[in-house]
């Protein structure tokens, strides 16, 4: 996670200091010094969309074998022994189980901040109330687009107005809630509109997320922005965000599963002759050193099945009905568990030999495998071009 408001204004958020401290690049079974990784649980596989991109395959059904109430809260209290400092709740529609605010209370009392990410449909004015009230540190919702182009990613006629009233009684209530939007061929035409909704709606933080090739997300390759489209994102992401800024509102911009995304801001900086600005973000993507998928990040699925992350639940490292998470974290008997928590001399093609590695750390994994077959193989969405990260020298 690139936070494009840190690099560009030194400014704090709460999850600054998990991914911009001085030795969180050297970390290996946490985000910082001293806890353990942020984790994703994605407690239960039901939803009540049925979206295009879904990593989960969710779907309106019920599915077995879920963790208990009872199993979820041993689980809590093994990230809270683990010093996990934020548990972000998701799915599926993690609204849709019934105890979800009892856990997200349970995490809150052991210390580990709660979280939620959802599609904001089943976010009524009493929802939201009780989200706030028991500490839920933030709420995601996620939207791909404007109307109907969010309806036809999301796979249901009215997701959009249902998830606007979401974020209104969100807002309503106090309760800090942003946006997660998965930038793709089809909505990239909507970033401007997406700055402007934030703005006129009040909302404190997005998320703009790269498509990643996983569950039924991994049928979009060919939807996938191009280069050039990634680049035009971000400068569009980059102006808006300093447009912010300037006129004194106080939003959290914030790209994601992308790591190349910091080393363009540097390279932009450097060409722009701001030599200041790019020594300070150079100083931050240093600090954070890129992709921590299986260090500082992790993922447990609805059966309690530990992975590197959410859009990699094909390689498991062992189930927390079995085994504490910070046990199953901390062994590098799995080969992929080992490689990740040092893939530096792992890693092949334009990645291994890429002058920025140490603040990418290669990129995202499962994109280079889905592409390739080979999960050491380079990110195919890395937008750098030859040039510019050092694999031959620019044409004169």
């Amino acid at each position: 996670m690139i936070s494009v408001t840190k690099l560009l204004f030194a400014t704090d958020y709460f999850g600054d200091s998990l991914r911009y401290t001085e030795k969180a690049h050297t970390m290996r079974n946490g985000a910082a010094d001293g806890v353990g990784p942020v984790v994703v649980w994605n407690s239960t596989r039901t939803c009540n969309l049925k979206c295009r991109h879904c990593y989960m395959n969710s779907d309106a059904e019920k599915y077995t074998d879920e963790l208990t109430t009872e199993e979820a809260k041993r689980f809590i209290d093994d990230l809270a022994e683990f010093h996990v400092p934020v548990l972000l709740f998701s799915g599926g529609e993690p609204l849709l189980r019934r105890d979800f605010f009892e856990l997200a209370a349970y995490a809150e009392k052991k210390g580990v901040r709660p979280t939620l990410s959802t599609n904001g449909t089943c976010i009524t004015r009493e929802v939201a109330q009780r989200i706030k009230d028991i500490g839920v540190g933030y709420v995601g919702v996620s939207l791909d687009g404007l109307r109907d182009v969010n309806d036809k990613f999301r796979g249901r006629e009215g997701a959009y107005e249902a998830a606007m009233q979401g974020i209104e009684n969100c807002v309503a209530v106090g309760q800090r809630v942003g946006l997660r939007f998965t930038i793709n061929h089809h909505n990239i035409q909507e970033l401007e509109s997406i700055f402007d909704f934030i703005e006129a709606e009040d909302i404190n933080r997005v998320c703009f997320y790269h498509l990643v090739y996983s569950g039924r997300g991994s049928q979009m390759v060919k939807e996938d922005v191009s280069p050039e489209e990634s680049r035009h994102a971000m400068d569009i992401i980059i102006r808006r965000t300093r447009d912010f800024e300037e006129r004194g509102f106080r939003k959290e911009i914030l790209t994601v599963d992308n790591h190349c995304d910091g080393v363009y801001m540097y390279l932009k900086a450097l060409s722009e002759e701001q030599d200041g600005l790019a020594a300070q973000i150079k100083k931050f993507i240093s600090m954070n050193g890129g992709n921590r998928s299986g260090i500082a990040f992790g993922e447990v699925d609805p059966a309690g099945y530990v992975h590197p992350d959410q859009f990699t639940q094909h390689h498991t490292f062992g189930n927390v009905r079995e085994r504490k998470f910070g046990d199953i974290w901390s062994d590098i008997s799995h080969p992929i568990m080992r490689g990740l928590k040092d893939r530096k001399p792992l890693l092949k093609g334009r990645c291994a030999k890429c002058r920025f590695l140490v603040y990418c750390n290669g990129n995202f994994r499962t994109r280079a495998e889905a592409r390739t077959g080979d999960f050491w193989e380079s990110d195919p969405s890395c937008y750098l071009t030859d040039e510019e990260i050092g694999l031959r020298e620019a044409s004169k």
